[in-house]
């Protein structure tokens, strides 16, 4: 609240709710483009991704990395073991690195001349936002919220049945984990603890883990985590979980009851829209999210939405490409909307799943006819390397042999998220196993598997039988 009691601030081209990915890549766009911006929000910039999601996340998986190569050692000629985790240690790196990003980006914002608001913004109508007793004009209106760890009814929260937000800066391993939820969060959580040392049991309600990527993926997971000794349960439902002493005890609707030490609530997320003005406002809503045009706009004058508050995929890149892009529509530059289909999308558990595009079921929805073709990293020199299982699947649109554009590129092995760049050049620049095929990929890397596969579908395999 102002010291001065409530005020109106002058008219700002932009006023951003919500500091994460899409709220804060609007306001470092807009004001490249000369704009000038307020940017609201009630915790921290960087907003869930920096703070409680996509990098502590990934700090703790390269931690678990490390625990994997202390303990497999032998299996290069290196004498390593592995004596256990000291979780104060792997929380004050995780911490480390998310600290030096957030005051990166402090910095960054302040050096574009941003006008950052702290408090929980409201909309109040067309070009007014509320913070506590001041209003914000602004000739538009972003709203850039984000998303919640979703629980469910009758589950209460506590030190032993936790979301991701808890699960993050767990001061010891747990013996025993339920993980329940087969998605992104839950498998990568999965990963961790099991590489830490726990024993990992997954419950996913749908028939397969990671239900929304390609079914290629989800066996190839589910293949590498019983060698990983992980437990899944798929196509069961959870009943209820209670808690006796320092234990939770997970019932399933088939029956079987899992003691363990901690249980993650892994069942997904959800917008961020309650509490801040949007419906009462006359901004459209469907089943919590905001419904937006292919431009972002809401339908309420001026008012666009981006990243998590909308549907679609909940991906930190998918938000920040959202914000440049209405920064830029703002600013009159005609940007091409943003498409799900044409976003990478990378689960980063052991082994990493990368992929994007169309999977292959939604490909025969979409054409006539569809061609696949699957390359084995065992055919890759730098697979062996690694020691990764895994597989590269093409999804082209046509008849085998035909010229069609690749239409959905999945990959499941060790560090195949590194290979999506080039994955989704492929696919937005809708080209053909011909185009991709010349291109020369250095050897030995990872990447010359997906040239491997480009060749392979253009008809002249090399490292590949039959």
């Amino acid at each position: 609240m102002s010291e001065a009691g409530p005020r109106e601030a002058d008219p700002a081209d932009l006023v951003i709710l919500g500091g994460g990915s899409g709220g804060y890549a609007c306001a470092l766009r807009a004001a490249e483009l000369g704009l000038s911006v307020v940017l609201v929000e009630k915790d921290k910039l960087g907003g869930t991704c920096l703070h409680r999601g996509c990098i502590p996340t990934k700090a703790l998986l390269h931690a678990a990395e490390i625990a994997d190569h202390a303990r497999d050692g032998a299996k290069v000629g290196i004498r390593s073991t592995f004596d256990g985790v000291d979780m104060a240690g792997v929380n004050t790196y995780k911490d480390g690195v998310v600290g030096r990003l957030y005051k990166g980006l402090q910095g960054l914002v302040a050096s574009r001349g941003i006008t950052v608001v702290e408090g929980a913004g409201v909309l109040e109508g067309p070009g007014v936002v509320r913070v506590g007793d001041d209003r914000y004009a602004g000739r538009h209106v972003v709203l850039a919220t984000g998303s919640y760890a979703r629980s469910l009814p009758g589950l209460d929260l506590d030190d032993r049945i936790v979301t991701s937000d808890a699960a993050i800066s767990l001061d010891e391993v747990p013996r025993r984990v339920v993980v329940l939820g087969g998605g992104v969060i839950g498998v990568e959580f999965a990963s961790v603890w099991r590489s830490f040392g726990a024993e990992v049991t997954l419950v996913e309600a749908l028939p397969r883990l990671v239900p929304n990527e390609d079914e290629f993926c989800s066996t190839q997971l589910a293949r590498a985590f019983r060698r990983r000794r992980i437990t899944t349960r798929t196509g069961v439902r959870f009943a209820k979980a209670t808690r006796h002493g320092d234990a939770v005890t997970v019932s399933l609707e088939s029956g079987e009851e899992i003691e363990a030490d901690l249980l993650l609530v892994a069942v997904g997320r959800g917008p961020n829209t309650t509490g801040h003005g949007f419906a009462e406002a006359g901004v459209p809503m469907a089943e919590g999210f905001v419904t937006v045009d292919d431009r972002l706009r809401t339908g309420l004058d001026g008012v666009y939405a981006v990243g998590d508050v909308t549907p679609g995929l909940q991906l930190a890149h998918r938000g920040f490409a959202h914000g440049i892009f209405v920064a830029e529509d703002v600013a009159g530059l005609d940007p091409a909307p943003v498409t799900d289909d044409g976003i990478p999308r990378v689960t980063y558990c052991d082994p990493e799943i990368a992929s994007v595009g169309l999977t292959e079921d939604a490909a025969r929805d979409r054409y006539d006819e569809v061609h696949t073709l699957t390359y084995d990293l065992a055919g890759n020199g730098k697979s062996q390397i690694l020691q990764t299982a895994g597989a590269i699947k093409l999804v082209q649109a046509g008849p085998a042999g035909g010229d069609g554009p690749v239409v959905g590129v999945h990959m499941v092995g060790s560090r195949v998220g590194e290979l999506v760049g080039e994955a989704q050049l492929v696919y937005n620049w809708e080209a053909l196993p011909a185009d991709v095929a010349p291109l020369i990929h250095a050897h030995p890397t990872q990447s010359e598997a997906l040239g491997e596969a480009h060749l392979a579908l253009a008809g002249k395999p090399l490292h590949t039988h039959g």
